[in-house]
This record gives structure tokens, C-alpha cells and sequence, in this order.
């Protein structure tokens, strides 16, 4: 009698591990579909770029002018900073809100501006693009090892509070442009990209004028420098959402209107739905 070996049923297809990283991409992907809007993954993919553009230009115009101001004095890199920001908003803020700040994201979901589900991902896009930016800066910029890095050049305490009020009134103008149905939404990217350069030159001395924990995170990796950098997790965090505390509180109970149809190509969508959910553009969608 033909006698089987007992382990061939033990065998396993040498294609089975390939097959299971398919259907598990697979689930994943159908999943990501179940949970999140059409076109979501253009948005963090928007947010990727922006970020990268934003860290790439505010962290190696700064390093350039902490390594010879002749080349970019420390004006100048404020002005860059304000300019990009301008520049993004008005490039992807139609894509994905042009949020670039971890911060603000989360400063828009406390405030139901904003799905909570959504903010994990918006931050992880945010830091990739910060990081991959910073990488490229220590490449390019060599012999130059800290690109863009900040870190308080008082206390401790001082820096803290510096970014805690500088964020407090990014965040402020931004709640109020992109939020309220009764601001000017056209001229937004100027208004958010000059409050970033004027708030910038006064926090620059004392704490960097970071205002974002992904333009902080992504230099202090690629650098290997990490002095102070919880200043600039709590601070900028704090007053993002202090700041739209403040503008939610002095709005009131006052409902929020949809904007209406204008010529502009660059219009702020602030509508919010009946049962104070988030609508399915975020506030900084429809610039």
C-alpha cells in the first residue's frame, strides 16, 4: 500500500506570502475607501507638496542667512516665509486646504472645522513632507549641519511663550478667513501669508518663529538637533487652538452661512452642516 508522506499537507504554496501582501493591500485600500471621502488621497498628497515647498524654502532661506547674512539677511527669510505660505495657499488650498501644520489641523478639528479621523493622516502627510524638505536641505546646503533648525535663544520659558502668542494670532486670522462667511475669503492667502512674515520677524529673536511642529521636526531630524524641541510641540500647538477658541467664542452662536457664488476663482468655504458635523470640503478647501 502507497504510504504519504504526513507533512505534504503541511506543504504551503510558495506563492501563498505574495498572495496574502495582495489581499491585504487590497482590504487596506477598501477600507481607506470605506472611511474617507473621493479624492481624500489627492488631498494629503497636496499637503505632502505643500509642506515640502514650505520647509524647503522657510528652513534653507534661514540657513543661508544663520551661516552669512550677506547671502540672506534674517528680514529676508521672514519675507520668504510669509511669501510661500501666500504662494500655497493660493496653489493647493482649493486641493487640500493648504493647512501644512499639524497645528492648525488639529486646531480646526477641536473647533468642528475640521473630521478628527482625518487629522492623523493630514499630520503624518505634513511631517513626511517636512522631513523629506529637510533631507534636501542637508544635502544641498553641505557643509551647513543645522538647516533650519530652531531653538530658543532665551529660556526655555520665554521661547514657549513667544510661540504660544504668534501662533495664538496665525490661528486667530486664520479662523476668521477661512471660517466666517463675513470675511474677505479672496484675499486670504496675503492676509494668513503676512501674518506669518510680521509674526516672524518679532518671534525670530527669541524662539525662531517656528509656529509649526512639522517645520521644527523635520530640521531637528535631518540635523540630529533636538534642543527645546517640546517648545515648540506645546507651543505652537496651544496657541492654535487657543486661537480658534477665541475666534469661535467672539463669532458667537450666530449660524454660518454657505458663501455665496462669486467671479473670484479663490473663494474660503465656511459652511457647516445642520448637525454641527464637518462639511465635506475643510475650511481652507474652497480658497
Amino acid at each position: 500500500m502507497e504510504s504519504t508522506d504526513p507533512n505534504f499537507n503541511n506543504i504551503t504554496d510558495p506563492n501563498e506570502p505574495a498572495v496574502s501582501v495582495i489581499n491585504l493591500k487590497s482590504h487596506v485600500w477598501r477600507l481607506f475607501k470605506e472611511h474617507f471621502p473621493p479624492g481624500f488621497l489627492r488631498k494629503v498628497v497636496a499637503e505632502i507638496i505643500a509642506t515640502y515647498l514650505l520647509v524647503f524654502v522657510t528652513c534653507g532661506s534661514a540657513a543661508l542667512s544663520a551661516s552669512d547674512e550677506h547671502k540672506v539677511s534674517k528680514l529676508g527669510a521672514s519675507v520668504a516665509g510669509g511669501l510661500i505660505v501666500t504662494v500655497m495657499i493660493y496653489a493647493v488650498g482649493h486641493i487640500s486646504g493648504a493647512h501644512m501644520n499639524p497645528a492648525v489641523t488639529l486646531a480646526f478639528a477641536a473647533v468642528r472645522h475640521f473630521p478628527w479621523k482625518q487629522v492623523p493622516i493630514y499630520a503624518a502627510a505634513q511631517l513626511t513632507g517636512a522631513i523629506s524638505a529637510a533631507f534636501t536641505l542637508h544635502v544641498l546646503l553641505h557643509p551647513i549641519t543645522n538647516v533650519g533648525t530652531t531653538s530658543p535663544s532665551g529660556t526655555e520659558n520665554q521661547a514657549l511663550l513667544m510661540e504660544i502668542v504668534v501662533t495664538f494670532s496665525m490661528m486667530f486670522l486664520i479662523s476668521a478667513v477661512a471660517t466666517d462667511a463675513k470675511a474677505v475669503g479672496e484675499l486670504a492667502g496675503i492676509a494668513v501669508g503676512s501674518a506669518v512674515c510680521i509674526t516672524s520677524i518679532l518671534a525670530g529673536p527669541i524662539s525662531g518663529g517656528s509656529m509649526n511642529p512639522a517645520r521644527t521636526i523635520g530640521p531637528a531630524i535631518a540635523s540630529g538637533y533636538y534642543k527645546g524641541v517640546w517648545v515648540y510641540l506645546v507651543g505652537p500647538i496651544s496657541g492654535t487652538l487657543l486661537g480658534a477658541w477665541s475666534y469661535d467664542l467672539i463669532r458667537g452662536t450666530e449660524p454660518v452661512q454657505a458663501t455665496s457664488s462669486r467671479s473670484s476663482l479663490f473663494k474660503f468655504g465656511r459652511s457647516m452642516s445642520k448637525d454641527g458635523e464637518a462639511p465635506d470640503k475643510d475650511p481652507l478647501n474652497s480658497l
